[in-house]
């Protein structure tokens, strides 16, 4: 496992702890899966289909620190952390 600190704004801001794709990866190369563009039968673009690699798992994550939703005016947030 190749652990990794991120900023996540969703569900909640907070920092997370994270797996990472494995770099020397054949497979992905270390980009953690594959993007495959789809097309209709008539031709037109479908939009981009995401396959993660075997390599990685990105549901695999824990929060460390969930941080205040917004800085109101001023600068100062009274919700915790402080």
């Amino acid at each position: 496992m190749r652990l990794r600190i991120r900023h996540t704004t969703w569900p909640r801001t907070a920092l997370i702890l994270t797996d990472t794709p494995r770099p020397r990866c054949l497979d992905c190369r270390g980009e953690g899966g594959h993007e495959h563009t789809s097309v209709t039968a008539e031709g037109e673009f479908d939009g981009i289909d995401w396959y993660p690699c075997p390599c990685w798992d990105e549901n695999r994550r824990w929060v460390l620190l969930r941080l205040p939703r917004h800085t109101p005016p001023g600068g100062y947030s009274d919700e915790p952390p402080f």
